[in-house]
Formats: structure tokens, sequence, C-alpha cells
């Protein structure tokens, strides 16, 4: 299910991260996305896909609150969420980690909204 409005992306990952939904997340994403991971950046769907991947093989659970969405009349919109992920039980330690998210999305031409940029953590 695509994102027809900048809020329903946030829901939308989250059920496909919960989900370790590789395909469902990727599809949130435009072809030459830029995803922040360990203050690196990873380009393009494809290294996203590997990323992505990686982490959906931990089977995490994820909460996600949107806090703020900026919409400009340009097509573009920014979101701000916070976030936690806990470990999968299988792990045994549960740790959880926590952040603040920014994202930039991007209104296509068929009226749905993918991210061009997300970056996990926002310095507070």
């Amino acid at each position: 299910m695509p994102a027809y409005t900048p809020a329903d992306i946030h829901p939308l990952f989250l059920n496909a991260f919960n989900l370790a939904d590789v395909e469902a997340l990727i599809a949130l994403y435009e072809p030459d996305a830029l995803l922040i991971v360990n203050r690196e950046p990873v380009v393009g769907r494809e290294s996203i896909r590997r990323t992505l991947e990686s982490f959906a093989l931990r089977r995490h659970q994820m909460t996600l609150e949107t806090r703020a969405v900026v919409e400009s009349p340009q097509g573009l919109a920014v979101l701000h969420g916070s976030w936690t992920v806990t470990p999968s039980m299988e792990i045994g330690v549960q740790v959880a980690t926590r952040g603040l998210s920014t994202e930039v999305v991007r209104k296509q031409p068929d009226g749905t909204w993918l991210f061009v940029i997300d970056s996990p953590y926002t310095a507070e």
C-alpha cells in the first residue's frame, strides 16, 4: 500500500519493519534515496535494500510516533518521528534503542509519497 499523504509513510514503514517485509520497506523509497546508517550515507534502493535486509534478519520490533509533518506547496515534506527499536526475544538481551528521526518525502507523479532522505538519528 502506498503513502497518499506524507503522514501515511510512518505507519507504512512501521508495519513493514515489524513484519520484516523488506519489499514493502523498499517500496517506500525513491530510486536514488539516501538513508543514513551509522552516520554514513547509503544511496539508492539496492544499497538500502541490503541494509534493510540485515535489519530484517534480526526481527526487532519498532514503535514510532510522528511528532511533526511540514508539507510544502512544491511537493516536499519533512517528517520528524520518535522511535524505539526493541531486540527480538531470541537475542536474550532486551536493550532498546531510541532516537528521533528526520525524513524528507516527495510527492510522486502518481500522487503517492516516497522517502528522499531518511535520517534515523536527529541531533537533539
